[in-house]
């Protein structure tokens, strides 16, 4: 995996605002709000991301808002933070399976995303606010199709509401090659087994990523499989 080197810039303290400005101009009934981890900073940027979801909501109040948040290494202020600002959807990507972590993701831990979205949930619960919480794997990177299932029963138990499961592409020669192309009926068996054990939306499909179908999956609890 690649470091990136250097010192990153300040924070845009305008940044919330064109945001907020950029939806309203694209007219949009569903947002999905990311960053770059910004580690370096003392919450992470959890105060930027917070501010950014009021400004979204206060210039749009009828659109939906959903951010995928880094793991703000473990810091459960942080999430709070961004909790405070009511987003409609909490997405934090597990990425891939519990023994890739160490090659996949070295700078995370399964544990630690699973308690993140642990966290997540018992506040939705205890606020009864209709939050929705959302993870995402890639596959095609040596996972077997039963440590697929795993991390999807792990996420349940933590009740996670939404989860995407799309090919994993190899972006340029320095980052992990593809181990295999998984085919569409694996897809299909792994949407209908996660809607089987309580998930509300499982979208599965090579070319599913993160934000596809975005909206349709915090509205709807019925899947279609793209081919």
């Amino acid at each position: 995996m690649r470091r990136w080197q250097g010192e990153p810039g300040s924070l845009d303290t305008e940044e919330p605002r064109h945001v907020a400005e950029a939806v309203q101009q694209l007219n949009l009934a569903h947002t999905v709000i990311t960053s770059v981890n910004r580690d370096d900073l003392p919450d992470g940027g959890a105060a930027h991301w917070a501010e950014t979801v009021r400004q979204v909501r206060a210039l749009n109040p009828e659109c939906r808002i959903e951010v995928l948040i880094p793991d703000f290494n473990g810091d459960e202020a942080a999430l709070n933070t961004v909790l405070d600002s009511q987003p409609d959807v909490l997405n934090h990507n597990t990425e891939t399976v519990a023994r890739l972590y160490r090659r996949v993701r070295p700078d995370a831990g399964y544990e630690q995303s699973l308690t993140l979205l642990r966290r997540a949930g018992e506040r939705r619960d205890l606020e009864a606010r209709g939050m929705k919480t959302k993870s995402g794997i890639m596959v095609g990177l040596g996972e077997t199709f039963d440590e697929v299932v795993a991390l999807m029963n792990d996420l349940r138990s933590v009740s996670c509401d939404i989860m995407t499961i799309g090919q994993y592409l190899q972006p340029h020669a320095r980052r992990l090659p593809v181990e295999r192309y998984v085919t569409p009926e694996e897809f299909t068996r792994w949407r209908d087994l996660g809607m089987a054990i309580g998930f509300k939306h499982v979208e599965s499909s090579p070319l599913t990523r993160s934000s596809y179908h975005a909206r349709q999956q915090a509205e709807d609890p019925v899947v279609e499989v793209a081919s």
